[in-house]
């Protein structure tokens, strides 16, 4: 995967435009729903709020602050971190295919998640599924770490096929627990299936801090996910620690993924979407990818959200949105990945 510094564009102009779109997408989402809002009025109520100032109306300032913003904040937020992993695990394992699912990550997710419901938790006022969640992916990533470590390194088809055998067993583990939940089972396919319904500011502060930390430790990997690219050997040469640049990079990717994961549900095909699209525009300077990607992620998650909430007569959830555009993507990109190959 060579890197192109013959972008069309600058890379610093798209993500000064990605953010000022994000932003506006982010002020209208929020005027739109069954209370149709003005953006000026909510740019009013944002500032009310930041400057402790009364509302000048109660019932708009409490369904743009405290139902419609959180939702807004957290699919943005989620998008963004989905796609990072996206371009980092693309980065690392050399697939084009690959995305934040690729590890197992949200198998491992699900099944904690499926364990939570199946045992009716009710402790941690209501995080019980989310803990559950990130717990499972975590572990997840531990197993397939373990075992690709284990049978000769971390090479990206040991990655692949660790994952592979990992998220198999997972998935018989997550149809036995749906077997088991008998009348709960709706909870837990509802849960799969992905939603930002009843999201709060808390849920957004929770992935924001993950997802930033991640990002930080991703971009200032930047440089030698480039180099990777060129091969373990010859990124050695240039002074790369690959082993650990790649279980950095593998860790703060998937620990992004499984709190994006344990807050939204199950939401595929977003780090294998973006990453493309970016890498069309810009080349695969990973360095300007990553923050590219992050914010257009962002923006079509956000989107997605706000066109199943808002326009849709009936409220489908975002994960079954999603797959309905990535399914034939995946395809596109299945079938190109073999056609031209010289691209990774």
């Amino acid at each position: 995967m060579p890197v192109n510094h013959d972008t069309k564009i600058s890379p610093a102009l798209i993500t000064a435009i990605l953010g000022v779109l994000l932003a506006a997408v982010m002020i209208v989402s929020a005027g739109m729903g069954y209370l149709p809002v003005p953006y000026q009025q909510v740019l009013g109520v944002i500032w009310e709020k930041l400057m402790g100032l009364e509302a000048a109306d109660s019932l708009v300032s409490t369904v743009v602050w405290d139902v419609r913003l959180p939702r807004v904040f957290t699919a943005a937020i989620v998008g963004a971190g989905l796609s990072l992993s996206g371009v980092v695990f693309q980065g690392i394992l050399k697939n084009p295919l690959a995305d934040p699912y690729t590890l197992g990550i949200s198998a491992g997710a699900a099944f904690g998640a499926c364990v939570a419901f199946l045992l009716n938790m009710t402790h941690f006022q209501g995080w019980s599924v989310g803990l559950f969640a990130f717990g499972g992916a975590i572990a997840t990533l531990a197993v397939v770490l373990y075992l690709s470590g284990s049978v000769g390194g971390y090479s990206s088809n040991n990655l692949i096929l660790s994952g592979i055998i990992v998220a198999s067993i997972l998935s018989a583990g997550i149809s036995f627990l749906k077997y088991m939940a008998d009348e709960r089972v709706s909870v837990i396919i509802f849960w799969l299936m992905g939603s930002f319904a009843s999201k709060t500011w808390t849920d957004a502060a929770l992935v924001l801090v993950f997802v930033s930390g991640g990002t930080l430790v991703c971009l200032c990997f930047g440089r030698d996910l480039n180099l990777m690219a060129l091969g373990d050997r010859a990124a050695s040469s240039l002074g790369v620690d690959v082993k650990r640049a790649r279980v950095m990079l593998l860790v703060s990717a998937s620990l992004v993924a499984a709190i994006c994961v344990s807050v939204s549900g199950i939401i595929g095909f977003v780090g294998l979407l973006v990453p493309h699209m970016m890498r069309s525009v810009m080349g695969a300077d990973n360095q300007w990818l990553m923050p590219v990607s992050l914010l257009a992620g962002a923006v079509l998650l956000l989107c997605a959200d706000t066109f199943t909430r808002a326009i849709l007569s009936t409220e489908l959830p975002i994960g079954v949105l999603t797959a309905l555009i990535g399914g034939p993507f995946f395809c596109y990109v299945f079938k190109r990945g073999f056609s031209r190959k010289a691209e990774f």
